[in-house]
């Protein structure tokens, strides 16, 4: 009987645990869900960003204070931000959240531009000039939407643009599951 030699078991072997990896990380109930260390903890601070349009600056106060919140992360860059935009100008009249942006990777002005042209969704917005807000947020694509309680805890992180899919299958049901808490504390 032939000797079978340990290299040539290498690469069957490094090939099962990759499906095996492969097969778990599928097996997850939303495989495009990316997890967050920020759930569940206070939102990180906003005091980094600047000014963009004669639109109210993004805060700490704002992220503190009652009610629901949406903060989207974007630029006119991306093709899938341009693509959720619609959704996000008649977002407010489908979830009772309020939204707030934060530009980033972008020039002023074409932001701003993009803005008066496209339109204004935004309650509050905010330029992050330095990329801290975005480090601290843990963002490192766009868009990326966080849901943000009353008392400034971020419940839920979703990376990719908000279509009427993800309101119906996961950011409806995560802002009823917040009003639901509200109201029994």
């Amino acid at each position: 009987m032939a000797k079978i030699s340990p290299l040539m078991m290498a690469p069957p072997a490094i090939f099962a645990g990759l499906a095996a990896l492969f097969f778990i990380g599928m097996s997850r109930e939303n495989p495009n869900d990316l997890p967050s260390m920020l759930i569940q903890k206070s939102a990180p601070s906003v005091s980094a960003l600047q000014p963009l349009l004669d639109t109210p600056l993004l805060t700490d106060e704002v992220l503190a204070q009652p009610g629901l919140k949406l903060v989207n992360f974007w630029g006119t860059w991306c093709v899938a931000c341009r693509a959720e935009h619609p959704t996000l100008l008649k977002i407010e009249e489908l979830l009772p959240v309020t939204l707030h942006g934060v530009n980033f990777d972008d020039t002023k002005a074409k932001a701003e531009a993009y803005l008066r042209e496209d339109g204004n969704p935004f309650t509050t917005l905010g330029e992050d000039v330095t990329d801290k807000t975005k480090i601290d947020w843990g963002v490192y694509g766009a868009p990326e939407t966080f849901l943000i309680d009353g008392n400034g805890t971020v419940l839920l992180r979703i990376a990719g643009p908000i279509t009427e899919r993800v309101i119906e299958r996961t950011l409806g049901p995560a802002v009823q599951k917040a009003m639901t808490a509200a109201q029994t504390n």
